[in-house]
C-alpha cells in the first residue's frame, strides 16, 4: 500500500464504490453464479487402464471427450483411481494423481525412435520397423550365441547373451505367457519388474 500513488488510490476506491453501488441497485452477478453447470464427466467416455509408473500396478479410470462420428480427436480430460480395482481401491500416489500432466506433456514420446550408430540424432520410425529391428537383432544374437549342448554332450538349449525384464503391470496370465515364450527361446536371464 505504501507504493500506491494518490491517483491509483482514487481509481481503486472509485471502482469499488461504483461496483458496490451497482450491486445495491440490483445489478448483481448472483443469477449467473447460481446457474447450474453440467457435470464435467457427464458426456465423457470412461476407460479403465493401469498406471504406468511403478510395479504396484494401480488401476485408473480415464475420461475422454471426443465424438469419433464427427472426426474429432479424443482428448483425456480427467484421470482418477479405479475404486473397483483390488490393488489400490480408488487411491493413487502423487505420481499417479498427476497422470493427466504426463498424458498431455509436450515432451511425451508417441512413437518409437531410433538413433543410428555414431549419430547424435534420434529419428522417428514406425512400430513395424521397430519390432522388425528388435526381432532381427534377437535372431542374429540367438543364432550366434545359442548353446545346444555342453562340451560334455549334455543338452541344455540355452541363450545366455540376452535377458528379459517383464512388465509388472500385467496380469498373472500375461506373465505366465511371457515366461513360456521367453523360456521357449532358451533365455535364462528373466525377471519381473515387480522385484526391481
Amino acid at each position: 500500500m505504501a507504493d500506491m500513488t494518490r491517483r491509483q488510490f482514487l481509481a481503486v476506491t472509485g471502482a469499488s464504490l461504483a461496483g458496490s453501488s451497482l450491486a445495491l441497485l440490483g445489478f448483481s452477478p448472483a443469477a449467473a453464479i447460481a446457474e447450474v453447470r453440467e457435470f464435467k464427466l457427464a458426456r465423457a467416455t470412461e476407460t479403465r487402464n493401469t498406471c504406468p509408473y511403478c510395479a504396484v500396478a494401480c488401476g485408473i479410470v480415464m475420461y475422454g471427450l471426443g465424438d469419433a462420428a464427427k472426426n474429432a480427436e479424443a482428448s483425456i480430460i480427467h484421470i482418477e483411481g479405479d475404486p473397483d480395482h483390488p490393488v489400490n481401491r480408488g487411491t493413487l500416489c502423487p505420481k499417479g494423481a498427476g497422470l493427466l500432466d504426463f498424458v498431455h506433456s509436450p515432451s511425451r514420446l508417441l512413437h518409437p525412435e531410433y538413433r543410428a550408430p555414431g549419430s547424435d540424432k534420434w529419428q522417428p520410425i514406425s512400430w513395424d520397423d521397430a519390432l522388425g529391428r528388435i526381432a532381427k537383432l534377437m535372431k542374429e544374437d540367438r543364432d550366434a550365441n545359442f548353446v545346444a549342448k555342453t562340451p560334455e554332450g549334455l543338452t541344455v538349449n540355452r541363450w545366455l547373451t540376452t535377458g528379459m525384464l517383464a512388465a509388472s503391470a500385467s496380469s498373472n496370465e500375461v506373465g505366465y505367457l511371457t515366461h513360456k515364450v521367453i523360456r521357449s527361446l532358451g533365455v535364462l536371464s528373466f525377471d519381473n519388474q515387480a522385484r526391481v
